[in-house]
C-alpha cells in the first residue's frame, strides 16, 4: 500500500470489516488482513445476531445494512421463567420502530464484503504490515493476542450452545421468544425471514453432558424435544439446517492496548471477541463488538493532526470507556445466567416472583430496555433511522 497505512487490522469478520470502513470514512489508510474470500463461504452457517438499534445505525451509516428478509425487525420479547414467570418488552411500549433485528450472518458479511470491495481507502492483504495502529479483531481464539502476550482470562459456563434453524408451522409475528428451564437450560426463538417469516434461529444452552446426545439424535426427534421445551408456541417444528455448537464463557483480556512487541513505535488494540465473550442469552456479544468499533473509529477522527493513530493517549481512552461499557453488560448476563443455572425450588420461586414484579416495573423496565437496544448508557448513540454520513464508494 502506498504510501503507508495508518491502521493495520487483523480479522476480516463483522467487527473488523465495519470498523475498516469507519475510519476509510474518515480518509484514514487501513491495511485489513483477510483471506482470499471463498465464493462457498456463508453456506451452511446458521448464525444470527440480535442487533440493537445502535448496532443498525452505524451499519446503516457504512451502508451494509441488510434486506428485509435478512433482518427481522423484532416487534415483541417474550421471556419465560421456569415456574410461570414472565417479562414482555414491546418496541411500541418503547416509542421505537422495533427492539432490535434479528439479521443473518451471511447476508450482512456479504454486504460488508462488498463494501471493503469498493472502498478505495481500504487495501486487503494476505499478511500483516506495519503500521502505527494495528487493531486486533481475531474472535475469542486470536493467534496475535496470544503472540503479544495479553493474558485472555476465561470463566467457563456448564454450558455449550446449540444453534440451528428451524421451519415452524405457525408464523413467528416477528416476537422474539426465550425460555428458561428449570433443569437451567435457556432456549431462545429468533425470527427470521422477514415480517411475514415462518422460520427462526435457535440458540439452546445445555448442560455439557447433554451435548453429544443432541447433536447425534435424528432431525425429527431433535425437532420434537424443542417443540415440548417451547410449549409448542409455534406449532409443529422441523429442522431446516445443520447443527452446530461451541462452549460458553465469560471472557476478557487482562489489556486491551499496548505496544506492539519488537516494533518501535506501533502500538495496538483489540477489539471485538478478542477483547471479550459473553453468554448470548441476552443476545448482546456483536452489538458490543461494534460499539468497540464505533468508539475507537471515534477517537481516532477526532485526533489532533499532529497524534500518531498508535498514540497511547487516544488508546488508553479508547480502552476506559470500552471496558466500562463491556463490564456493565457482562456483569449484567452473568448474573443472570448464574441465577437461572440454579435448580434449587427456593431459588426457583423467587427469581420468578422478581420476574413477574420486573414486569410491572414500569421506569425500571423501561430503563433496562433502553440499555438492550443501545438508546442509553452505550458509545453508540441512538438510531433515527435517517440517513447518515457515508463513505464514499
Amino acid at each position: 500500500m502506498a504510501p503507508s497505512p495508518d491502521i493495520c487490522i487483523r480479522g476480516a469478520g463483522i467487527v473488523g470489516r465495519s470498523l475498516a470502513l469507519l475510519l476509510a470514512r474518515e480518509r484514514l489508510r487501513v491495511a485489513l488482513v483477510a483471506p482470499p474470500r471463498d465464493p462457498a463461504s456463508g453456506h451452511g452457517d446458521v448464525r444470527a445476531y440480535a442487533l440493537s438499534p445502535a448496532a443498525r445505525n452505524l451499519l446503516e451509516s457504512i451502508r451494509c445494512w441488510p434486506d428485509e428478509r435478512s433482518a427481522t425487525p423484532v416487534l415483541e420479547m417474550q421471556v419465560h421463567g421456569d415456574q410461570q414467570g414472565q417479562v414482555q418488552f414491546s418496541a411500541s411500549a418503547q416509542g421505537v420502530p422495533a427492539l432490535n433485528w434479528i439479521v443473518d450472518v451471511p447476508a450482512l458479511e456479504a454486504k460488508l464484503a462488498e463494501a471493503v470491495r469498493y472502498q478505495s481507502g481500504i487495501e486487503e492483504v494476505a499478511s500483516p504490515v506495519h503500521a502505527p495502529l494495528t487493531v486486533v479483531c481475531e474472535g475469542r481464539a486470536s493467534q496475535t493476542r496470544a503472540e503479544l502476550g495479553v493474558e485472555f482470562e476465561t470463566m467457563a459456563y456448564s454450558q455449550h450452545a446449540i444453534a440451528t434453524r428451524l421451519d415452524c408451522e405457525f408464523p413467528h409475528d416477528q416476537i422474539a421468544r426465550q425460555w428458561f428451564t428449570p433443569g437451567g437450560e435457556i432456549l431462545a426463538f429468533l425470527p427470521l425471514g422477514g415480517p411475514q417469516g415462518k422460520q427462526v434461529a435457535v440458540v439452546w444452552s445445555v448442560r455439557p453432558e447433554r451435548v453429544r446426545e443432541l447433536m447425534d439424535c435424528e432431525p425429527g426427534a431433535f425437532a420434537a424435544q424443542l417443540a415440548d421445551v417451547s410449549g409448542k408456541a409455534l406449532g409443529a417444528l422441523a429442522l431446516a439446517a445443520e447443527r452446530a455448537t461451541w462452549p460458553l464463557m465469560l471472557a476478557h483480556a487482562k489489556r486491551w492496548i499496548g505496544p506492539m512487541t519488537g516494533r518501535p513505535g506501533e502500538s495496538f488494540a483489540l477489539a471485538g471477541d478478542a477483547a471479550h465473550a459473553m453468554h448470548p442469552l441476552a443476545g448482546q456479544g456483536l452489538n458490543v463488538g461494534l460499539a468497540d468499533a464505533s468508539e475507537l473509529a471515534k477517537i481516532l477522527a477526532s485526533r489532533e493532526t499532529w497524534r500518531s493513530t498508535g498514540d497511547m493517549r487516544l488508546l488508553r481512552r479508547y480502552e476506559r470507556a470500552r471496558q466500562a461499557d463491556w463490564l456493565r453488560m457482562s456483569l449484567a448476563t452473568d448474573a443472570l445466567q448464574q441465577l437461572f443455572s440454579r435448580p434449587e425450588s427456593l431459588l426457583s420461586a423467587i427469581r420468578n416472583w422478581g420476574m413477574t414484579a420486573f414486569d410491572h416495573s414500569g421506569p425500571l423496565k423501561s430503563r433496562v430496555a433502553r440499555l438492550a437496544m443501545g438508546t442509553a448508557g452505550t458509545s453508540m448513540p441512538p438510531t433515527s433511522l435517517t440517513p447518515h454520513k457515508s463513505i464514499s464508494s
